[in-house]
């Protein structure tokens, strides 16, 4: 059986990284076989690339510096884990992707889309069969995060990049609309969880991974 390759999306405080430890579960008891994941890290490799990318002490990173390492951190972790695992029947559970650099780089650091889609050509080979993207505005999703002991090099960021990367994914969603589905981020996290199992279970019974 071909893997099935699902990533969740998200501004920070969204949730999404909670959210998919239950989702894991969920697909688990569908008698399927599931890993998760993330970017930028996900392998040795790539998380020490995350470590350089997320430094606070980085302030002076190039934003074009910024996107080549995400990019060079995705290709390491497809080849190194995200591909091996699809071909072999695996579903893929990924908090980020491709998605992250268009809002990220493309949009709040001005980059552009065409430059982020160029230096990701690879990762276009292996997109994701559904994007899952927890829509929740920044003013909301970052009093979430009040409180948490470790902060990284974005999350210092003012409210008007936070804002940008919002938009950002809002065009995303319009750049893919077959592929990026948006659930309602001010739900309670249940709920979340249980709009994007449903939608799972559903396009999965479409494709014939699962009987009804």
């Amino acid at each position: 059986m071909k893997g099935y390759f699902i990533t969740f999306e998200g501004g920070e405080g969204s949730g999404k990284s909670s959210a998919i430890l239950e989702i894991q579960k969920y697909i688990e008891q569908l008698g399927l076989k599931v890993i998760t994941t993330r970017e930028p890290g996900g392998i040795k490799i790539s998380e020490q690339i995350r470590n350089v990318i997320l430094d606070v002490d980085n302030t002076d990173m190039a934003y074009e510096t910024e996107a080549l390492l995400y990019a060079a951190s995705r290709v390491q972790h497809l080849k190194e884990k995200v591909v091996p695992a699809l071909e072999k029947g695996y579903v893929v559970l990924c908090d980020r992707y491709i998605d992250s650099s268009i809002a990220y780089q493309g949009y709040a650091r001005g980059l552009g889309v065409e430059a982020i889609l160029g230096i990701n050509m690879f990762a276009l080979k292996y997109m994701p069969d559904v994007t899952y993207f927890i829509d929740v505005k920044p003013d909301i999703a970052l009093k979430r995060l009040n409180g948490r002991e470790k902060v990284d090099r974005l999350d210092l960021e003012k409210i008007d990049f936070h804002n940008r990367v919002y938009s950002g994914y809002m065009e995303a969603c319009k750049l893919y609309p077959s592929r990026i589905i948006s659930i309602d981020g001010t739900q309670n996290l249940e709920k979340i969880i249980s709009s994007i199992c449903e939608n799972i279970k559903e396009r999965m019974m479409e494709n014939g991974i699962i009987k009804g």
